[in-house]
């Protein structure tokens, strides 16, 4: 069985990380350059920076600062906001991330998928998907989770996948920022229909939400914000707690010597 992973994700607006509860009220979170490393020299097996506002602004993601958070680490590093063409794909890569995340834009033009994943390798690309339940039934948002479509769900990422998406980043905003679990029902449901990899994203609290996710689930990866940002769980804890679960996680050797010194 593959290691699951757990990724910190820096939601951006402004150049500073900030974090809300379904997708609004949102408040700083500090600096995102300090918490990128922070994270990377504390066991977070990937990073996920998303300028939240620049599609709706429509303006590019602020590459001047992927570059500087690329420096500071050295994990797997996600990038995504205001991305519609492999110019921009290009300046992010080159800036040093390791992966873009299409959103609206693909959306608006699927076959973006087709062309990034072509150019790039289906590795490189990350489809996020932001969904709620409207009448029992799931369906993809944009903007921010301002904009209501008339996709569902499990037929879009059908769609993302054959047109050559490496991941899928799933968030439900019915979940986030709540603190009461990820959307579990719906990411064992996507794991039965996808042969990619699936994050899920909206709802961490706990350390058993991550133990849930990944047991039933099926989730590959966990994303969180708030629960890192504001250290009500350290992801030592969180890995030790994963592996008495039985969970299959990533350790070093010198994470794996912090986690007996806790115990």
């Amino acid at each position: 069985m593959l290691c699951k992973r757990i990724i910190p994700c820096l939601d951006i607006k402004n150049g500073r990380t900030v974090k809300g509860i379904n997708f609004l009220d949102l408040r700083d979170a500090g600096n995102p350059v300090e918490l990128a490393e922070f994270y990377s020299e504390n066991g977070a097996d990937e990073l996920v920076f998303l300028d939240i506002s620049a599609t709706e602004e429509r303006r590019k993601t602020l590459a001047d600062l992927v570059l500087k958070v690329a420096e500071a680490i050295n994990i797997p590093f996600t990038v995504g906001g205001g991305i519609s063409s492999i110019e921009d794909v290009e300046i992010l890569l080159n800036n040093g991330a390791d992966k873009v995340s299409i959103n609206s834009s693909a959306v608006k033009n699927p076959q973006l998928i087709n062309e990034l994943a072509s150019r790039f390798g289906s590795q490189c690309i990350v489809v996020a998907i932001d969904a709620k339940q409207i009448d029992g039934c799931w369906k993809v948002h944009l903007m921010g989770g301002k904009v209501l479509t008339d996709l569902d769900l499990f037929e879009w990422t059908k769609e993302v996948e054959q047109r050559g998406a490496g991941e899928i980043l799933f968030t439900s905003m019915d979940h986030d920022g709540t603190k009461n679990g990820f959307a579990n029902e719906a990411l064992a449901k996507l794991s039965t229909t996808l042969n990619i990899p699936i994050i899920a994203s909206g709802g961490a609290g706990t350390m058993q939400h991550f133990t849930d996710t990944f047991k039933n689930g099926k989730a590959d990866a966990a994303l969180a914000a708030s629960v890192f940002h504001f250290k009500e769980i350290t992801i030592t804890d969180l890995k030790n707690e994963l592996e008495i679960q039985g969970i299959p996680i990533r350790v070093t050797r010198d994470e794996r010597r912090g986690m007996k010194d806790e115990k």
